[in-house]
């Protein structure tokens, strides 16, 4: 913090005169656009960061990143979503090898600017992301960064000028495949052409225990998505050699993985102005690819989807979107459902997002242990200086119409909370429940018994206020889903073995209605 001088009261008072008469000279000797310069900038920091010239690139434009840390891990790791160290961002345009860019005092970032920077030692560390393809800055393959360094940080003081180098690639990073684990991933014309460049989709596969002893067998499919952040790594180390068994009284499926990795963040297999036809190029091609590969049983009354988050949403937008490509969705602690409380808000009656009635309590995005332990303005800060691939600009990215400047359009002032109702009215056909209630009457024949949604009563992230309003609608209106919310559950363990195995054995019900031989 800055500090002002302390003056030093004395009984001489001669003292006291030469005192003021110095004061009185200096404030003469500054004019009052340094006075107001030096005020608006306490901290003086310039951080110098240099594309290496060893390095063997195109010119390329992307998003400048300087990380703060002080843990064991390097600070490109961050942010933490519950305790985001400082950071700063910004665009920069067909950067070369050799070209030096600079991180100062006018570059906002998380929590605000330099300002908002401790005193101390810190390991800072910067990173260039331009790669296409996934949301993380730090899982981005081509991803330039720099080596971490410490500095000595003093905040309202003068500080060295600190120069990094950008000097080390992200490679990809490799997934095998084993016995049971096979990654599939082909061009997606549709992608490539909506985008202009050649798009990569991806999936990954688990095959059933008996998928290589018995041969003439064909499997039912069941497509689970991950949550946001989820990638196919993961779920490749998870159950690359061990699968989950089937229990008693499940068939065996077999279980293709997705994740809705994009560089917005999570896509949730809609299409979108910003993100392009991804739940067409999940029908049209990725389905008929996996049925060409692999012994499956290509008919919708023998393919599932499901899935947790974000992909609990997704799994229900494919569902309601596509009724006939699918036997039955198997939905858990899904992101907004009904956009008449999105996480404690009605956005269609203009409340804001960021704070309560009397506009200074701010709202909570995310709890534990029933305590707010994440509040919505201050997670949106950090969410705008990720600029692409955090949570909230994710949402912006499926739901909003793009801007004059090419973007997804922000849904609610950053500064009031306030929502942009233009922007709002686009966001309704992306509103299940609404979609539900409007069009049950055509749907009706083609989704009865094929919805079902799980949710935690007190979710992580207040999930749970659009479901009630979900089930409440499907009650009210008589239509064939089933929506169940669970006492005490939150979005960490909502899905617990019991559960899981619960939705595999509804799901191998709904199978053998229409396959009894499986």
């Amino acid at each position: 913090m800055y500090e002002s001088n302390n003056v030093k009261f004395c009984a001489d008072r001669k003292f006291l005169f030469l005192n003021s008469f110095l004061m009185v000279f200096v404030l003469c000797a500054v004019s009052p656009n340094q006075m107001l310069a030096q005020s608006a900038s306490k901290t003086k920091i310039k951080v110098q960061i240099k594309l290496s010239d060893e390095l063997e690139s195109e010119p390329v434009s992307g998003r400048l990143f300087l990380f703060f840390g002080k843990g064991m891990n390097p600070p490109m790791q961050g942010p933490n979503w519950f305790s985001p160290e400082p950071f700063f961002a910004k665009d920069v345009v067909d950067v070369k090898p050799g070209d030096v860019m600079t991180i100062d005092q006018d570059v906002k970032g998380c929590p605000g600017t330099f300002d908002d920077v401790s005193s101390g030692r810190w390991k800072i560390q910067a990173v260039l992301d331009h790669d296409f393809q996934y949301a993380d800055h730090k899982n981005g393959p081509g991803n330039f960064y720099s080596d971490p360094i410490r500095v000595a940080f003093k905040n309202g003081e003068a500080n060295d000028e600190i120069s990094l180098e950008l000097k080390n690639v992200i490679a990809p990073k490799k997934i095998e495949d084993t016995d049971r684990f096979k990654l599939v991933e082909y061009k997606s014309e549709l992608l490539s052409e909506f985008h202009g460049r050649d798009v990569v989709d991806r999936a990954g596969v688990v095959l059933p225990a008996s998928y290589d002893s018995n041969t003439n067998k064909r499997y039912p499919v069941y497509y689970e998505i991950t949550g946001f952040g989820g990638t196919l790594r993961s779920v490749s180390r998870r159950y690359g050699k061990s699968p989950r068994p089937a229990g008693t009284g499940e068939a065996e499926f077999i279980h293709v993985f997705l994740t809705g990795q994009c560089k917005w963040g999570h896509h949730v297999y809609a299409d979108s102005a910003t993100n392009g036809p991804r739940g067409e190029a999940f029908i049209k091609e990725m389905i008929p690819l996996i049925d060409s590969k692999f012994r499956t049983i290509a008919e919708p009354t023998a393919r599932f989807v499901g899935g947790h988050s974000s992909g609990g949403w997704s799994s229900l937008w494919l569902q309601v979107t596509y009724p006939e490509s699918f036997g039955g969705c198997w939905s858990t602690a899904p992101d907004p459902v009904d956009f008449r409380d999105w996480q404690g808000t009605n956005i269609y009656a203009g409340e804001s997002v960021f704070y309560e009635a009397d506009g200074k309590t701010k709202k909570p995005l995310g709890r534990m242990n029933g305590k707010a332990i994440l509040m919505y303005p201050d997670f949106c800060v950090m969410d705008d200086t990720l600029g692409r691939g955090g949570q909230l600009r994710s949402f912006e990215a499926v739901f909003s119409p793009l801007g004059d400047d090419g973007l997804p359009m922000k849904a609610w002032d950053r500064t009031t909370g306030i929502p942009n109702q233009e922007v709002i009215d686009y966001w309704k056909r992306y509103d299940i429940s609404r979609t539900l209630q409007q069009d049950w009457g055509k749907l009706k024949d083609r989704l009865a018994g094929k919805i079902n949604v799980f949710m935690g009563d007190m979710d992580t992230f207040y999930l749970e206020g659009a479901t009630r309003l979900l089930g409440e609608r499907v009650q009210e209106m008589g239509i064939d889903a089933s929506v169940e919310m669970f006492p005490g559950k939150d979005h960490m363990n909502l899905v617990d073995p019991a559960l899981k195995g619960r939705i595999m054995r509804e799901m191998t019900e709904a199978l053998r209605a229409n396959h009894p031989e499986n």
